[in-house]
């Protein structure tokens, strides 16, 4: 009997009536619920600091690459000089690229495709789809005309968000110091672990996810410069019109998983027919097989295994992220998509 009373003084306070387990499950519930709550009141933030590590990764290659000639102590001037370079590339860039582009627009703004044209041909030329096409151009007629009267509130709209701007200044800012203190916030992050296995496995997690963010962004990085050059190549072989500012909407839209290529593929295909472009099909050809060598072959040998996402996954992931955080939320969907895969491969090992 004294046993008995003994074992039943370690099992905590008991309440008449109430289940113990079953209070604790509430509660752990409850928590789950109000830090997803803070979570997604603090999304926004939440958002710039994931942006701000998608680009220190983004940079870190050149920053490893920078600090190998320098000693320890000389990081932060390695980390300034990686800085400078990647400045000095975009302005040359800027310089080489940007000058013919902003003509290009220019010319396009000046010059712009006649719709109504257009219409009027495709009508002649296909007099059974006359009705059909009368309902397209009325329904252009009204979205143009919702968006002229949208104008004042979209011109407010846009004075609200340029608050947002300070972002671009403070993303590389956190960017910085990640580069900087990356391995020492690892090691205090660590320190939180008993020594053994818990740290063991802590730094073997740390370790996965560097190694799939670092994946996934080298890989993004080659896959918008292999759409940019591509693009511009074969569309200027082509004879299509304004064929280096498109090729750089591909290369933009390349960043947002699924829904930019769309809208680069629309846009494309959308100024070369209402260019009076004589070989349409030919681009809309070239689009397809890109897309198709893009998503199956090059794409999956860059991003390796452990970004391999299935379709499903990834459109439902770049809706929700769109419904969270706009634009943002489309980039960052496939990494966290990836990140979650991993967290699930993990769980899963050690549930056997």
């Amino acid at each position: 009997m004294p046993s008995d009373t003994h074992s039943d003084s370690h099992k905590g306070p008991q309440w008449p009536g109430i289940d113990v387990k079953a209070a604790r499950a509430t509660w752990t519930a409850a928590l789950t619920l109000l830090s997803l709550a803070a979570v997604y009141a603090i999304r926004g933030t939440l958002i710039v600091f994931a942006v701000a590590l998608l680009f220190a990764y983004l940079l870190f290659p050149l920053v490893d690459w920078v600090s190998g000639r320098f000693s320890p102590k000389h990081r932060t001037p390695a980390l300034a000089l990686s800085y400078l370079l990647v400045l000095g590339i975009l302005a040359a860039a800027a310089i080489g690229i940007g000058s013919r582009v902003v003509a290009e627009t220019r010319e396009l703004v000046a010059h712009p495709p006649d719709v109504g044209g257009f219409f009027l041909q495709l009508a002649l030329a296909h007099p059974t789809l006359s009705p059909t096409i009368e309902a397209v151009q009325g329904h252009i007629r009204q979205q143009l005309g919702e968006l002229v009267s949208a104008a004042p509130r979209f011109g407010l709209r846009v004075l609200a968000a340029s608050a947002n701007l300070i972002d671009l200044v403070v993303i590389p800012i956190l960017a910085f110091f990640m580069l900087k203190d990356g391995a020492r916030l690892s090691a205090s992050f660590l320190a939180l672990f008993p020594a053994g296995s818990s740290r063991a496995e802590a730094k073997r997690a740390l370790s996965e996810i560097h190694s799939v963010l670092l994946s996934y962004m080298r890989s993004l990085l080659l896959l918008c410069c292999i759409v940019l050059i591509v693009f511009s190549a074969v569309l200027s072989v082509m004879g299509v019109p304004y064929a280096l500012l498109l090729a750089s909407i591909a290369f933009l839209g390349e960043f947002v998983p699924l829904l930019g290529p769309i809208t680069a593929a629309v846009v494309i295909l959308a100024v070369a027919a209402l260019s009076g472009y004589p070989h349409f099909w030919w681009v809309a050809i070239f689009l397809g097989a890109f897309r198709l060598s893009q998503d199956y072959i090059v794409g999956p040998r860059l991003m390796g295994r452990e970004i391999e996402l299935h379709p499903i996954v990834v459109i439902l992931g770049v809706l929700g992220g769109a419904e969270i955080g706009g634009v943002a939320g489309v980039f960052l969907s496939i990494p966290l998509l990836a990140l979650g895969g991993l967290v699930l491969g993990r769980l899963s090992e050690r549930a056997k």
